[in-house]
């Protein structure tokens, strides 16, 4: 019996100790790595600058004053059309005059005296020439009838006349110096005219053929206004903007120079995030040669170079994009319709070049690989793997070549 008792526990000792022992190997027995796999494949692949623009109009007028004066209210808005040398943006009148200080008004009524009596000085001086014109006329007379019973000589007959001849021109010359100093006078007296005198406004108002209307230089609509009010302004001040919406509307995409040197005259583009439900299509239709210093959101200077792209797609399908919206710009810089890609994420730098971890049979096979383009999503594959090959995305320390791996999944 005790035999029998001795023979079990050394049973159940033993089982215990494979119990434990099958425990401990289960626990340190090597597990495969759990990782995320993709897969390189063949399809059509692109590599664009992605950057944010502005819309503008590619032709956009400015409409300025053309002589100075004074501007009436404008009665336009922005988004009224407009017809080129139909439609009137603008009515300009002449400018007011301006206040008179102590001084110059008692120049000016001193002017204005001086005039008067320059006037009076005329008007006897005329009184003059005509009193010898009379006498000459009838000196001449006389000398005309005694020349007819030839008694007065034909000389004396040629210096009557002659004095006659001159006396007249006396009396032109007088009324001309009359009419001067009217004129000199009305010109002092237009030197008093201020803006405080009640009658001025309404004799510029009712003065019509003073008005100015300002024409629209081309067709299309009014962008912006930049002076509504009525006011004073000089020649040459802008008062609204005109530009065609519908048929020049193009981007403003300014790129980083580092960016700019890879994108050229033709390169397509792809309008984003507009607001409409598709994007839209462009081209790029211009490159500055020179590149402007802006400052970044962060602080940092970078160097900004402006491209331009023009819209091809119809106005139909941008019917609500206006002057200045913002938009995201991809410019195509390279594209290729049958290229071997795999994820970024599955490459990493090996030995000075590039490699990836391969699936293969639950093992991670590292491969060398050479690679082209890459656009931060997709890499294209020139050697080292083919398509459908099962590649490790995000390799961690733990995948080594000939790791156990296994793939994660979600729960």
């Amino acid at each position: 019996m005790a035999r029998a008792r001795k023979r079990t526990r050394t049973l159940l000792t033993l089982a215990a100790t494979a119990v434990v022992a099958a425990a401990l190997v289960a626990a340190f027995w090597p597990q495969p790595v759990m990782v995320d796999l993709g897969e390189a494949t063949r399809g059509p692949m692109r590599v664009t600058i992605d950057e944010e623009g502005r819309t503008r109009v590619a032709e956009p007028y400015v409409v300025s004053t053309p002589v100075a004066g004074r501007l009436l209210r404008v009665r336009v808005e922005p988004g009224d059309s407009v017809v080129r040398g139909e439609t009137v943006v603008a009515h300009m009148r002449p400018t007011n005059p301006a206040a008179l200080d102590v001084r110059t008004r008692e120049q000016a009524e001193a002017a204005v005296e001086a005039a008067e009596a320059a006037l009076r000085v005329a008007r006897a001086d005329r009184n003059a020439a005509m009193a010898r014109h009379d006498l000459a006329r009838g000196e001449l007379d006389r000398i005309e009838r005694l020349a007819e019973r030839e008694i007065a000589s034909p000389a004396a007959l040629d210096r009557a006349r002659q004095e006659a001849r001159i006396a007249a021109a006396a009396v032109e010359t007088a009324e001309a110096a009359i009419a001067m100093r009217e004129a000199e006078r009305s010109n002092a007296r237009a030197q008093l005219i201020g803006f405080e005198d009640r009658g001025l406004a309404a004799a510029l108002d009712a003065n019509a053929p003073d008005d100015i209307p300002v024409r629209a230089p081309a067709d299309g609509r009014i962008l912006r206004v930049f002076q509504e009010s009525e006011t004073t302004l000089p020649a040459g001040s802008p008062i609204v903007e005109i530009g065609d919406i519908e048929g020049g509307l193009e981007v403003v995409v300014e790129l980083l120079s580092s960016d700019a040197v890879q994108v050229a005259e033709g390169d397509p583009v792809v309008i984003d995030d507009w607001g409409g439900p598709e994007a839209l299509s462009g081209e790029v239709t211009r490159i500055a040669p020179v590149a402007e210093t802006k400052v970044s959101a962060l602080g940092v200077e970078e160097q900004r170079v402006p491209v331009t792209v023009a819209l091809d797609c119809p106005p139909e399908d941008r019917c609500s994009l206006g002057h200045g919206y913002r938009v995201e710009a991809r410019i195509v810089v390279w594209r290729r319709d049958d290229a071997l890609q795999v994820p970024a994420s599955a490459l990493f730098r090996e030995g000075g070049g590039w490699a990836v971890f391969a699936a293969e049979a639950g093992e991670a096979i590292l491969r060398p690989v050479e690679i082209g383009r890459t656009n931060g999503e997709q890499t294209e594959v020139l050697s080292g793997l083919d398509a459908g090959d099962a590649v490790v995305l995000y390799p961690s320390a733990a995948v080594e070549d000939g790791s156990a791996i296994a793939r994660r999944t979600l729960q």
